[in-house]
């Protein structure tokens, strides 16, 4: 079906123009519409080539100018005919011309391009399933467009051959398809150039051809199935099954497909064969990885059949105590250099744990080389440095103290390359688009960008993996990359991680970082131009361990056949990318640990192989890509045993019946063959008379409800219903069919309620539950009845339990006679009326079982747990806890404890948790108990949680002498370890001025004192006491007859004051108006004898009368003061004691406070009668002294202004200034900034800003703002533009004129011939006179010989050089300057040679 080259036969000269246009050679082209017909006739042997384009459009748009015309025969004159013949030549000429200039038009090349169109639309088709379908179109456009077909997705008929075939002969196209069912579809034909697109759609309908199987339902059957298998590692093991296909159809063949989670596809390591009757897999060289589920799937036109069962791969070591080899090594992320190859930990860690992994790689041909030299203990590892375009293959070792494992098995290949090269080699080509793009080429050698989206894809203890996406602005050449890190922790500066080679993918791995530091990491390009900016960072990074998953739940074992056992477990609560579960078995009182999988499972598990009759134990733990967990605890005992069936359900009873449906409910099995029921299945059957029908399922899907809405049934038609019970064992026998119901419209008010059953069957008690009617009738359930009667009594004995209706769905029935049997029913009650009894419970004997009842323990702690113990366990029973009969879920208010009996612990008791607790024992004959927990077990909780201190004496309080108070209170029973807490109005107070504390731990004894009480000390004082647990309070109200005691307190202080020496005011701090720091304090004058002693001291330390400190210390009348910022003359001690004269003595400085005078001052007042003391601690009121301080200085003068030849001067004067005090300057509310032109400072109390050479920027509102460190002050100005410039200039001008300039008498250029003598002067102003020199070349010429320089009558300044050479030549100044400024007056020498330039001259 190969295109063949058609080519035609060349046209005669007349011939009819074909659509089909040509070159010159009469190759066809293209297929076009004509778009005009020419009028004149084409004359192919008069035209020239004039190229492709002309050729092209020639056989385009050229066709015979002439029909056929009828012959019409009329009679003209002569004169007639010349006239016409004269009107149609002008006419043939002029239509001639038109049509030629429209046809030169047309060939220009802009006009020749056109988008794609169809000429023929592919039309829709029906075909046979297995028929062929072909699609056929025409397309016109030049250039030539091109093809692509589409249904939903892109058809390559190249990669597909066996499927589609896809044709393209003179701009004619089409698609033939290989039909089967699917491919009934809307197929798209797109035609693209660079001109546009054009589309159209077609639609194939596949129907069902006729075949050999067409219309036969098949039933398969698998039988001679393969059993669980169990093999080892290096082991060959065979699967097979014979599978029986009836009818058998000649040539038809079923699909037969093997699956271990995903379908199995044929390699080295699996081969299936399928024979026409026998499946079989085989698996060869076992591996770890090769345990799982395996399943046969057979598929049929009629529907699959399937079987499953488990391989189990036992893992060998070479050396006792080694490690198993690691299993499921993958590779993932693979790019140029760089790969990350996971797997999975082996469920036999060995004799000790592992401590780490080698991953190999192996480089040519069974050559392996380790890529790690440090073992890795993360189940991931990324592998760098691959060759690019090279195939690799890994494999992992385990190893641990005895040694390393053996290799796993090693992964699939996977090629070092860019990922979009390698999705472009796997995929179809994409089909051409019809848009060229050009681009304006880049030069070369550009620079990379720098890379985006920098992050952080792994952090672990061992290393960092990095991603990136490449840069945009990369050139035409490739990029490599280099990655920078930077500790965030001590340091700020960048380290380049691969200095010595580059990457080539857009991944690296980040070994050797610090555990538990922060680090920044970010990425540069480079290429042969240069290395680019580097990313932006991607941000802290934290190195450390993944976590390991949590422990896994207590597991729970369940017995299934007579050699395996089911294994359940709750999941780990805290784990990430969770891998799996590993499962371990030991016999009862062996301590040996055997794995029960070798490949990570989760939450359910079925452990084969184990021996009939032996006691088991289970434990479980998770396994994720950090580590392993814990090992769970063990599960219960369990004895391999097959489990049985259970018991039969009985009283199978109508709830509801409507005209098309039957509501049926049922009881639950008493005994569950020691495994949970799974499920119900409901059979029917018709009833007429004493005719009954066969029994048909009701439910294909198990009921997990003890109640069936049977649907779809027949009015007024009789049925019989049966239930069966299913537990993992298997499916019981029926239940006693139920008496014909009619299906019928029932009248009744409400259903029944269902599923009674009893608990805490005691001699004179018993509880009955059960659940409400499945429908609520006419409207919802509001109250139950329940009725009791003797089980030997008739219907007539059955009497109401309670008279007002129970809301709850259980009752507590009391007053039975031990040794009786009873029986029970409940009604439901709605607003319409009380329904139907529900169906009977019992008989129930009165008669209390040897068991023992819930009971209460509190701790120390005050937690409450509820105990119950059962001695009556089977295998599989285990403790359900209910609240209100009601089965816990929630266990975030419980914590329940299994050892030997249950155990319930309330995590934190509360009122919402009163109420009645039972526990019942699955699997046994109704063993239950039940408690009430009350209020008083709250206050019993609380006792020992929060135990209390005995008091011998509460708080009690007296008088002392000088006004004192004291407030005392004695402990009974304390330990050494008791700690007491003073409250005064619930706000602890503390030992200092005003309080003493004091508790004596050998009496007991607590005690507060106060100097006085004052009026807001009118409250409660309490004392907390905390011993360990317990606690104790105390209090004592001052409240009503608090002034009374106030008055006495008052009274006995004045007295104990009036007796001795003390202060009025005690020592504090002021400051001056001349900022003088000074301290002061008042005493009582009164009260002040000639021998008290006034003693002053700083830090402890007596200032003497002969120290310097003296000097500062003043006392006027009843005030004493201490002058911190006093100057003291020191020269008075060196010339004996005398004060020094006014004129001798030097000025003293400034005032001035600094951190040295910080420290703590005292006053003691002391004679026979007592003493009194005030301390002023000057450290921590430093700052204080400092803003008052601040204040005052703050209160200095407004802002002055001071014009100089410069600029302006704004100051304003302070009366101290300290170096603490911030100033700055503000111009129209903004900071003004130090500059060469603006400068800010201080010198003395002035402060001041100088604007050296204003301008009109300059005028505005200008603010001082002095800050103090707590509040500032701020001076305003309005600058006075006008005067202040004004003045400015005028001493701008002023010195101007005094400043030192070259008047004249000096030229810009001399020209002198080489031999003669110069003599130049220059006029020079300036006041003072200024000072002269001369420069030649930048630099200062001396007189001497050649050069003689002179300044005479301070206005001439001459320089005579005699003979001059070239050398003179250049350029020379005359400098002035005095302290106004200076000036230079330059002028350029050149000193000529005429013979030389006549000699040049001649040349010339």
């Amino acid at each position: 079906k190969g295109q063949e080259v058609v080519k035609l036969s060349p046209l005669p000269k007349r011939a009819k123009r074909t659509y089909l246009a040509m070159d010159k050679d009469k190759e066809v082209i293209g297929y076009v519409i004509p778009v005009f017909r020419a009028l004149m006739e084409a004359q192919e042997e008069d035209v020239a080539e004039e190229g492709i384009n002309y050729v092209a459009m020639r056989n385009l748009f050229v066709r015979e100018a002439r029909e056929s015309v009828d012959v019409k025969v009329e009679k003209k004159t002569r004169t007639k005919h010349v006239r016409e013949s004269a009107e149609r030549l002008q006419f043939d000429r002029t239509l001639k011309m038109e049509e030629w200039s429209e046809f030169r038009k047309k060939m220009h090349p802009d006009r020749l391009t056109h988008p794609p169109e169809f000429i023929v639309k592919p039309r829709g088709q029906t075909a046979w399933e297995g028929n062929t379908v072909r699609l056929h179109c025409t397309v016109a456009g030049w250039p030539k467009p091109r093809i692509a077909y589409k249904n939903n997705v892109l058809i390559d008929a190249k990669a597909h051959p066996e499927k589609y075939t896809a044709e393209s002969i003179y701009n004619m196209h089409s698609l033939e398809i290989k039909c089967d069912f699917l491919d009934t579809a809307q197929y798209y034909v797109s035609a693209l150039n660079v001109k546009g697109e054009a589309s159209s759609a077609a639609t194939v309908v596949v129907k069902d051809g006729f075949c050999p199987e067409h219309g036969v339902t098949f039933e398969t059957s698998i039988i001679d199935k393969f059993e669980v298998a169990f093999g080892r590692e290096g082991e060959t093991l065979s699967l097979g099954c014979t599978v029986i296909i009836y009818p058998t159809v000649k040539k038809y063949q079923p699909d037969v497909v093997w699956y271990r989670n995903t379908p199995l596809k044929p390699s080295k390591w699996v081969h299936t064969h399928w024979s026409g009757e026998r499946a079989t897999l085989t698996l060869t060289h076992l591996n770890k990885e090769d345990e799982g589920m395996y399943t046969l799937r057979v598929n049929t036109k009629s529907g699959f059949d399937t079987y499953s069962a488990y391989v189990f791969v036992r893992a060998d070591v070479e050396v006792e105590g080694v490690p198993v080899a690691p299993l499921d090594v993958r590779c993932h992320d693979a790019n140029k250099d760089y790969v990350v190859v996971t797997w999975k930990q082996p469920a036999v860690e060995g004799s000790s744990p592992i401590l780490g992994y080698y991953i190999d790689c192996e480089v040519g041909n069974h050559h392996w080389a380790q890529c790690n030299d440090a073992p890795v203990k993360y189940a991931r590892f990324p592998v760098t440095g691959l060759v690019e375009g090279r195939s690799y293959v890994f494999r992992v070792r385990a190893f641990n103290k005895a040694g390393v494992s053996r290799p796993s098995r090693v992964s699939e290949p996977v090629v070092a390359m860019d990922p979009s090269d390698r999705a472009r080699l796997r995929g179809p080509l994409a089909p051409w688009t019809g848009v060229i793009k050009f681009t304006e080429e880049e030069p070369t050698g550009v620079v990379p960008g720098e890379p985006a989206d920098v992050v952080v894809t792994e952090a672990t203890k061992s290393y960092v993996v990095l991603a990136w996406k490449p840069p945009e602005q990369r050139g035409h050449e490739g990029v490599m990359y280099y990655i920078e890190k930077q500790c965030i922790q001590g340091t700020d500066t960048w380290q380049r991680v691969n200095s010595g080679m580059p990457v080539k993918s857009p991944r690296f791995a980040v070994f050797d970082l610090a555990e538990g530091k922060s680090y920044n990491f970010r990425v540069r390009c480079c290429n042969s131009a240069g290395v680019g900016e580097p990313s932006v960072p991607t941000g802290e990074i934290i190195v450390g361990d993944k976590l390991l998953p949590s422990a896994p739940g207590s597991p729970v074992a369940t017995r299934n056949t007579d050699t395996s056992v089911v294994v359940t477990w709750a999941a780990s609560k805290d784990v990430k990318h969770l891998v799996g579960y590993y499962i371990e078995t030991s016999v009862v009182g062996t301590d040996v640990w055997m794995p029960c999988n070798n490949k990570p499972v989760k939450q359910t598990f079925v452990c084969h192989g184990l021996t009939t009759g032996s006691n088991y134990v289970f434990r479980v733990k998770a396994v994720n890509a950090a580590g392993y967990s814990q090992n769970s605890s063990n599960s219960d005992a369990v004895v391999v045993l097959a489990a049985i069936v259970p018991a039969s359900p009985t009283n199978v009873t109508l709830l509801e019946a409507v005209k098309d449906y039957m509501v049926l409910g049922w009881t639950a099995p008493t005994n569950n063959g020691g495994a949970d029921i799974r499920g119900y299945f409901v059979d029917y059957r018709t009833v007429k008379g004493s005719v009954y029908g066969k029994w048909h399922e009701m439910n294909e899907k198990a009921l997990t409800t003890t109640s069936f809405k049977a649907e779809n049934l027949k009015e007024n038609v009789f049925y019989q219903f049966q239930v069966r019970a299913m537990n993992m064992a298997g499916v019981s026998n029926p239940s006693v069919p139920s008496v014909g119901f009619e299906c019928k419209e029932w009248t009744i008010t409400i259903p029944p309620p269902v599923g009674l059953h009893v608990l805490e069957v005691r001699d004179t008690s018993v509880v009955v539950l059960w659940e409400p009617p499945v429908f609520d009738g006419r409207s919802p359930v509001n109250g139950y009845y329940l009725d009791i009667k003797e089980a030997s009594a008739g219907e007539a004995g059955w009497k109401a339990v309670h008279e007002k209706t129970n809301k709850k769905k259980f009752m507590k029935v009391t007053g039975l006679a031990a040794g009786t049997s009873y029986v029970f029913r409940v009604r439901a009650q709605n607003l319409v009326g009380v329904g139907n009894p529900s169906a009977n419970v019992g008989p129930i004997l009165a008669q209390t079982r040897p068991t023992k009842d819930i009971y209460v323990d509190v701790d120390d702690n005050g937690v409450i747990s509820m105990v119950f113990e059962c001695s009556e366990m089977k295998e599989g029973s285990h403790f359900v806890w209910s609240k209100n009969y009601q089965e816990i879920t929630d266990t975030s208010r419980l914590t329940i404890v299994t050892e030997g009996g249950s155990r319930a612990i309330f995590n934190s008791l509360s009122l919402e948790d009163l109420g009645t607790f039972s526990c019942m024992v699955t699997n046994t004959d109704g063993v239950s108990s039940s408690y009430t927990l009350t209020e008083e077990l709250l206050d019993l909780s609380h006792e020992h949680k929060f135990p209390v201190i005995p008091f011998k004496n509460e708080m009690a309080m007296e008088l002392l002498e000088k006004g004192r108070v004291r407030f005392w209170a004695q402990l009974e029973n304390f330990t050494s370890a008791c700690q007491v807490e003073y409250v005064f109005n619930d706000v602890i107070i503390e030992q200092g001025k005003k309080y003493t504390m004091k508790f004596d731990k050998t009496t007991g004894l607590v005690e507060l004192f106060m100097d006085s009480l004052e009026v807001n000390d009118e409250g409660t004082f309490t004392f907390n006491l905390v011993d360990g647990k317990a606690k104790g309070t105390t209090s004592l109200v001052l409240i009503g007859d608090f002034r009374e005691l106030q008055r006495k307190s008052e009274f006995e202080r004045a007295e104990w004051v009036r007796k001795q020496p003390h202060f009025v005011e005690y020592l504090g701090f002021t400051v001056t108006s001349a900022c003088d720091v000074l301290l002061k304090c008042k005493l009582q004058i009164g009260n002040i004898k000639p021998e008290t002693e006034i003693i002053w001291s700083k830090d402890c330390i007596e200032i003497a009368e002969d120290d310097e400190g003296a000097e500062k210390i003043e006392k006027k009348d009843s005030e004493l003061t201490f002058n911190i910022g006093k100057w003291i003359n020191k020269q008075e001690q060196k010339k004996g004691g005398k004060k020094p004269s006014p004129k001798d003595a030097p000025l003293p400085p400034r005032p001035k406070i600094s951190k040295q005078d910080a420290g703590i001052y005292e006053v003691f007042l002391r004679d026979e009668r007592g003493k009194d003391k005030s301390a002023f601690n000057l450290t921590e009121a430093y700052q204080a002294v400092m803003n008052e301080l601040f204040r005052v200085i703050n209160s200095s003068c407004d802002i002055q202004i001071h014009s100089t030849e410069h600029g302006i001067i704004l100051s304003s004067n302070v009366t101290y200034y300290d170096e603490n005090l911030r100033v700055g300057w503000l111009h129209r509310d903004a900071k003004i900034a130090a500059s060469e032109r603006v400068k800010s400072g201080v010198t003395g109390e002035q402060l001041w800003l100088k604007i050296n050479e204003p301008t009109e920027k300059d005028k505005g509102k200008y603010t001082m703002d002095i800050f103090d460190g707590k509040d500032g002050v701020k001076r305003v100005l309005d600058l006075s533009w006008e005067e202040a410039f004004e003045e400015f200039q005028r001493l701008a001008a002023a010195i101007a004129e005094r400043r030192a300039r070259v008047v004249g008498g000096l030229p810009d250029v001399v020209a002198i011939q080489e031999g003669k003598s110069l003599n130049l002067t220059g006029n020079v102003w300036g006041e003072p006179t200024p000072e002269v020199w001369w420069v030649k070349n930048d630099k200062e010429l001396v007189s001497d010989e050649r050069y003689k320089l002179k300044f005479e009558h301070g206005k001439f300044a001459s320089i005579t050089i005699a003979a001059v050479t070239t050398a003179d030549s250049g350029k020379y100044a005359l400098m002035v300057k005095n302290k106004y400024g200076k000036e230079a007056g330059e002028f350029t020498v050149s000193v000529y040679n005429p013979e030389e330039e006549g000699k040049e001259e001649k040349k010339d």
